[in-house]
């Protein structure tokens, strides 16, 4: 018996999952990493500590095989966005990696959207790189990020144009380190994680110069931009590694788009919703580039090889889990993130308040980095169970918002929302949102669908799969979630949800 491994690098955590040719888990382990909030808005993560967890989760997860030596392909999924850069030679990171919900470059971003003087063809604006990268100037992108690096690291930008100091999304770091770290590890990114960064052309799947140029940023720094999904590899772990062996790395994808691969959604008009850290809906596009003008992103869904790159729209939501999270670590409400189900279900229904968690800003529809959390329609009647109702109903309302726009950018009616991710244990939340929505909400055997559509890429790769259809066939529904509540109620909720968003603007000027 033979197994393809993933490692899953996510914003509070890192895991190894290892799959069988029928896409069931065989072993896992996971481990949390520290989050540094050195001032409000600023979110760091350190990158050390991050491969420090992805060598003994691997190590774990291998030591639960009876071979651990039957691993024959890894996949890297990983949390998009986050911006590491360091020494090739040494392997030291330069500065913390800034996580992609740090609101620091919210000047650096304005400027860019106000100066004309060095803009493309479209002009200023927010929207001025979109027509090349698909993505509004944002906080959200690498690309700033980098840009605030070589502006504040003392020394840096020196080292960068030395050819020293190199940088990447996660995806690149940990793969760097697999595949020989100093000793000549592979600089790669694949087509979905360079496609996060305000710096790759969609249509060339290549670096655009001419941005790199007005951000001040070297291109020696970027790594190669590869497929998803390449027979060729990148390289193999070195033997010496947590591995222990020469395993092919095979794959790579951006966590929300390795979550469209584990759904199986390969055909035009599928999507899934991700409901972690964050949420991220992502509808594939097929071969066609489509250009939003509702607040979506355009983004690269996956490329297999060398078939044509997959797009697809994406609906990004900055805070949902981690609401949760905050009321457990910042209010001390629940002692479990899985216990604000169970406090949620001690009245029935929010109390008419409703809590926008615009800690980082809004992200789509909206981009309005100057929104900030609010919970609006407080009472004395409220309670901490009306609130733990408010904070999962957020992650439903802001879902029926990309879903509406994602319906006037493709004209696509969904019929039903495929979901994955640590809150779809949470019963009470996938009702309701099916109920918001008003389409049937379904729920994979395999929730973790992230590592699995990793897993997936690489043993494509390496033909442990043969194609698509095989992926499919794994694919098992769970539970489906049924609407259930009235339409007019369902209007005067949203409607309620719509008028509190707009509470939340103009807080930071």
């Amino acid at each position: 018996m033979t197994y393809i491994a993933a490692i899953d690098q996510g914003t509070t955590s890192t895991r190894c999952m290892i799959f069988n040719h029928s896409g069931e888990v065989v072993s896992a382990a996971q481990k949390e990493h520290e989050q540094i909030y050195p001032q409000p808005g600023w979110v760091e993560h350190n990158p050390l500590e991050i491969w420090q967890r992805t060598q003994e989760v691997v190590s774990e997860s291998l030591n639960q095989l009876s071979h651990p030596s039957s691993v024959v392909g890894l996949g890297i999924t990983n949390q998009r966005e986050t911006t590491v850069v360091w020494n090739r030679h040494t392997g030291k990171p330069y500065y913390n990696a800034i996580v992609w919900q740090d609101t620091r470059t919210k000047d650096i971003c304005g400027e860019l959207a106000a100066n004309t003087s060095t803009s493309l063809s479209t002009g200023g604006g927010q929207d001025r790189f979109r027509p090349q990268t698909g993505l509004p100037l944002a906080t959200y992108f690498s690309g700033p990020k980098i840009q605030w690096m070589l502006e504040n690291v003392d020394g840096l930008r020196a080292a960068a144009e030395r050819g020293e100091a190199i940088f990447g999304n996660i995806d690149a770091w940990i793969i760097w380190w697999l595949t020989g770290g100093p000793d000549g590890g592979a600089h790669v990114t694949d087509v979905t994680n360079a496609s996060r960064t305000l710096l790759m052309n969609l249509e060339t799947l290549d670096w655009d110069d001419a941005i790199l140029g007005i951000l001040g940023i070297p291109r020696a720094m970027l790594p190669k931009i590869v497929p998803s999904s390449d027979p060729a590899t990148w390289g193999a772990t070195a033997p010496d590694g947590p591995f222990g062996a020469s395993i092919p790395v095979c794959g790579d994808l951006g966590d929300q788009q390795a979550a469209l691969v584990g759904q199986s959604c390969f055909s035009p008009g599928e999507a899934k919703n991700t409901y972690g850290t964050g949420c991220f809906m992502l509808l594939n596009t097929g071969t066609e580039i489509i250009p939003s003008e509702s607040g979506l992103l355009t983004t690269l869904g996956y490329k297999f090889g060398d078939q044509p790159a997959v797009y697809a729209l994406e609906g990004s939501i900055a805070i949902t889990g981690a609401l949760v999270q905050w009321l457990r670590d910042n209010l001390g409400m629940i002692e479990k993130s899985q216990d604000v189900e169970t406090l949620a279900k001690t009245v029935d229904d929010n109390g008419g308040i409703y809590f926008v968690p615009a800690f980082s800003g809004l992200f789509a529809p909206y981009w309005r980095s100057d929104a900030r959390g609010a919970i609006v329609g407080m009472t004395r009647y409220i309670n901490k169970g009306h609130i733990a109702r408010a904070a999962l109903e957020a992650s439903a309302y802001q879902t029926r918002e990309v879903l509406d726009a994602m319906g006037k950018d493709s004209g696509v009616e969904l019929q039903a929302l495929k979901v994955d991710g640590g809150m779809v244990a949470n019963e009470l939340l996938m009702q309701f949102q099916a109920d918001i929505l008003s389409v049937p909400v379904v729920r994979p055997q395999v929730a973790e669908t992230t590592a699995l559509g990793a897993a997936y890429a690489a043993g494509l790769a390496i033909g442990f799969w043969d194609n698509p259809e095989d992926l499919r066939a794994n694919w098992q529904v769970e539970k489906t979630w049924l609407p259930e509540m009235e339409t007019g109620e369902r209007a005067k909720l949203y409607a309620g949800w719509k008028k509190a968003v707009t509470r939340t603007f103009d807080w930071i000027e």
